[in-house]
């Protein structure tokens, strides 16, 4: 297939190297110079605008920071929608807004273009191994089965247009519950007195329940004091938290844990650590006692 991949950034340059190395045919479209240097270095061709990439391309996979992004991607001057063909298939791999995701795939369906969403579960290192949600047509799931294969080996359609999205902000919200007691885990640890290496390296030598994947990730940045080079950012946990809030409050739920680690997640912002990894909030929590 011919797959066009809109942002270039950690997860685009892993799915790029998959699908070149399994033989398909990719262009990037990335307003970033960084992002567009990734793409010449692995020799993937850019395209001007979304749109040009459409007008010759199968499929495109989107991985934008939110809704306001995917939105003029999608719809916006220069768009996909401008030029895809009937058949093409979008397939959002971000984190947004389900109702974002809704008029997305109903401004699509106008065209006889599908849209999928279909985010990410899973870490970049993780590629080939990752989970997709996936919410849309299931006809059109099946024409780009064979491109997701290479990137997950858990595709599951749930429904409608929205619903993996949805599944998304769900899993972002228990992200940022860990996050935040392991943040105020290792603060409290120094408080009394118990060395935060110390600590980590214990409790992961344990068979403790406590002990998950993401907790040994966290724990050891703390350990290494190394939050430069985000796995995941802050800034990014913040957005992520604050549209699963929002989904909730449209749905009448109130969150209670979420609107904890929505201050704890703002507050981290406040003192200047939105591009740093997530570890480093334990540094928040501490502050608060100083």
């Amino acid at each position: 297939m011919k797959v066009l991949i809109v942002g270039f950034g950690v997860m685009g340059l892993a799915t790029g190297k998959a699908l070149l190395a399994a033989g398909h045919e990719i262009h990037v479209y990335d307003a970033c110079q960084d992002a567009r240097e990734a793409a010449r270095k692995l020799g993937a061709p850019l395209v001007p605008t979304p749109a040009e990439g459409a007008a010759f391309c199968d499929a495109c996979i989107l991985f934008l920071p939110g809704p306001a992004q995917i939105e003029t991607c999608v719809t916006g001057a220069g768009g996909l929608l401008e030029a895809a063909r009937p058949g093409f298939v979008i397939v959002d791999m971000c984190t947004s807004d389900p109702d974002c995701t809704v008029r997305m795939a109903q401004a699509a369906a106008q065209k006889n273009v599908d849209y999928l969403d279909a985010p990410v579960l899973g870490r970049p290192a993780s590629i080939g191994r990752w989970a997709l949600p996936v919410g849309g047509n299931a006809a059109a799931l099946e024409r780009v089965r064979p491109v997701l294969s290479l990137l997950a080996q858990d595709i599951r359609h749930l429904g409608a247009s929205g619903t993996g999205h949805k599944v998304k902000l769900l899993n972002q919200m228990m992200f940022g519950a860990i996050n935040a007691m392991t943040a105020e885990m290792m603060a409290v640890a120094e408080q009394v007195g118990v060395s935060p290496a110390l600590l980590y390296d214990t409790i992961t030598a344990s068979q403790a329940g406590t002990v998950s994947n993401l907790f040994k990730e966290l724990g050891a940045r703390i350990r290494d004091d190394s939050y430069e080079d985000p796995t995941f950012s802050v800034d990014n946990l913040a957005k992520d938290v604050r549209l699963g809030l929002a989904m909730a409050r449209q749905n009448g739920a109130s969150p209670v844990l979420g609107r904890v680690v929505d201050f704890l997640n703002e507050a981290a912002r406040a003192q200047g650590q939105g591009r740093l990894d997530t570890a480093c909030m334990w540094k928040t929590v501490r502050h608060f006692w100083k």
